[in-house]
């Protein structure tokens, strides 16, 4: 607890790449941001971006927040990132997730289930290959090294990466939101991405975080918006946090949904749902409790932003990563959480 760094979400694409994506990185890490990352869903990929912003950087370090399990296999992922490590001079953070059914089996044509096994798995082949201490094995039944079983040839055996990485200790973070994954991420990863977290209900988390690892990171996302008036700075959060708590997952399994009830948000998170499932997005929107809204993001004017800032230095979060496409609010951001 103490100093928060700050980091940068720059997300997946959207139609195209935003043209300023070198520039906007450029300036981040001109102003002292710690980190930057890209993200992917059915679209752009979440490597590929960092490459180039990374030959057009030399500092802020590079995160996937978050590649998707699913897209790649698990040596693929290592091969990737020790790439990219080497080409940054070891400035990549490898963040990875499960992502949801939906896009898992929709986009991804696998099944999503054992989430917390196959992130095991996948976790330990990455560690194996980028300690390269010898040849690749996994028995388990998710990513079994060398594969044996319909269609084999029978003729594979384990490999040890050619390339030597630049880091073996090349930093592993995890993105979850249920209490047993977040439980795994604090013992078998080096951070932690959460979706949301309040710093006023640390009570939520406390348990599954407290056996991590000494330098455990804990990067979370925040939107920050500047505009006296606070209830209409929180629309946006507002129409968001409708999408992920009532459209983003079926009735009967929406993470986001399970996670805001663990926050005390049980009637509210069912009422938001019903309301989005029936096509009422607007009121959805209008369903989202002020306090929610305003506890996981940094939202009024500057001074209540700087006052409200204390209450996440009190917290294990280390970073707070901000969104933005615009220089000026690069440098408003830089003022208030590196400044204060």
């Amino acid at each position: 607890m103490g100093d928060l760094k700050l980091g940068l979400q720059l997300g997946y694409w959207g139609a195209g790449p935003n043209p300023k994506m070198v520039e906007i990185a450029q300036e981040a890490e001109q102003l002292g941001y710690d980190a930057l990352f890209t993200a992917e869903a059915w679209g752009s990929d979440v490597f590929t971006p960092l490459a180039w912003i990374g030959a057009h950087t030399e500092r802020i370090r590079l995160g996937t927040g978050i590649a998707q399990m699913s897209a790649r296999a698990p040596t693929a992922t290592a091969m990737a990132a020790l790439t990219l490590d080497h080409l940054s001079g070891g400035r990549v953070i490898l963040g990875m997730g499960v992502s949801g059914p939906q896009v898992v089996e929709g986009w991804y044509g696998a099944p999503f289930g054992k989430p917390l096994a196959r992130t095991r798995e996948y976790v330990d082949i990455v560690r194996q290959v980028l300690r390269r201490q010898e040849p690749v094995k996994n028995d388990g039944e998710h990513y079994p090294l060398p594969y044996t079983g319909e269609g084999s040839w029978g003729l594979g055996k384990p490999l040890k990466s050619i390339t030597h990485p630049y880091r073996e200790d090349l930093p592993i973070f995890l993105g979850a939101e249920g209490p047993k994954n977040v439980a795994m991420t604090a013992e078998i990863a080096d951070g932690w991405l959460p979706l949301y977290y309040s710093p006023y209900r640390q009570e939520v988390y406390a348990d599954q975080i407290k056996g991590a690892k000494p330098g455990f990171e804990i990067m979370q996302g925040v939107s920050v918006i500047i505009n006296d008036d606070v209830e209409e700075a929180l629309q946006p959060l507002k129409q968001n946090l409708a999408l992920y708590i009532g459209g983003m997952g079926a009735k009967s399994r929406n993470f986001h949904n399970e996670l805001v009830k663990r926050m005390g948000f049980e009637e509210a998170a069912e009422n938001i749902q019903d309301l989005f499932l029936a096509g009422k997005k607007d009121e959805a929107a209008a369903a989202v409790p002020t306090e929610l809204a305003d506890e996981i993001s940094l939202v009024g004017s500057v001074d209540r932003i700087k006052d409200r800032l204390q209450a996440w230095k009190d917290t294990p979060v280390t970073s707070l990563l901000v969104s933005t496409r615009s220089i000026g609010q690069l440098r408003t951001f830089a003022d208030l959480v590196l400044g204060s």
